[in-house]
């Protein structure tokens, strides 16, 4: 009877121990949640920009693609990967700036899900502005398929940094749809307002188009939202400034030209010959 009841106050006072320490726990975890503050890693830059400016969020597997790709002996076939990579995580993020659906479907189970739903086919088009963001095209391929594709052309003067519209093709039916524009890098942003212009004068809405970029810079940022408060940006890398030839520093050079292994570029010395 003696060990019975002896347990019993052992076993009481272990339960009020373990209320305390428990009590104890959650005012910890309350007074941390209230108190800490996002990490720079997980931080969105969006809020610095706008509201339609949305800067990813990237991991140290992100980080270290977008080192890969901004190296200068990177290869072009390990140029080419990691690209694809990126490009492929961007695409993915930005499809969650167009229009959903509610929809319900069975599963094997019999059970209900509820979910979302949307036709890439029907309301989706991609616009590529060449040359660079024809890199681009494959991944929204493997992401949206049967979805259409446009083109424009635009030049900018080495001099000025003008642009000039040299060919557009698009979709008879783009209006009534939601465009991704694709173009790797947003510097001036010159480029970008100008294929946004060509979109508008074709019907598309301001609100309909989603601007998918790799690496972007203040200056192209506040160009282009302060012209289109409308248009939603998805960039993985918001990078210092441009320099006085306008190119993003630090950048990664000439997107387009490092994609597709054309010649070297003026912000590079030649490689000695091993002749």
């Amino acid at each position: 009877l003696f060990s019975s009841s002896f347990s019993m106050r052992m076993l009481s006072h272990a339960e009020g121990l373990f209320k305390i320490c428990t009590s104890r726990k959650r005012s910890r975890q309350r007074h941390n949640r209230a108190n800490c503050k996002p990490s720079p890693s997980t931080m969105s830059a969006t809020d610095s920009y706008g509201p339609n400016v949305a800067v990813l969020p990237l991991d140290d597997q992100m980080k270290f693609v977008m080192t890969r790709i901004r190296d200068e002996a990177t290869s072009l076939q390990d140029f080419q990967f990691y690209a694809d990579r990126i490009v492929r995580f961007v695409v993915e993020q930005g499809l969650s700036h167009v229009p959903y659906t509610d929809k319900t479907v069975l599963t094997p189970t019999k059970s209900k899900y509820q979910g979302k739903d949307y036709d890439p086919a029907e309301q989706l088009c991609a616009v590529s502005i060449v040359r660079a963001g024809e890199s681009m095209e494959a991944a929204v391929r493997q992401c949206c398929l049967g979805i259409r594709f446009g083109k424009i052309l635009i030049q900018r003067d080495e001099e000025t940094a003008m642009p000039h519209l040299f060919y557009s093709k698009l979709p008879q039916d783009i209006h009534r749809r939601t465009v991704l524009l694709l173009d790797p890098m947003l510097a001036t942003g010159g480029s970008a307002m100008k294929a946004i212009e060509v979109l508008i004068e074709n019907g598309v809405a301001e609100s309909a188009i989603v601007f998918l970029n790799i690496i972007s810079c203040p200056e192209g940022i506040k160009n282009l939202t302060e012209k289109y408060p409308k248009v939603k940006i998805v960039t993985a890398e918001v990078d210092g400034h441009l320099n006085e030839k306008r190119y993003i520093i630090p950048g990664v050079g000439d997107f387009g030209d490092r994609y597709f292994g054309t010649d070297l570029f003026d912000y590079q010395q030649p490689r000695p010959s091993n002749n």
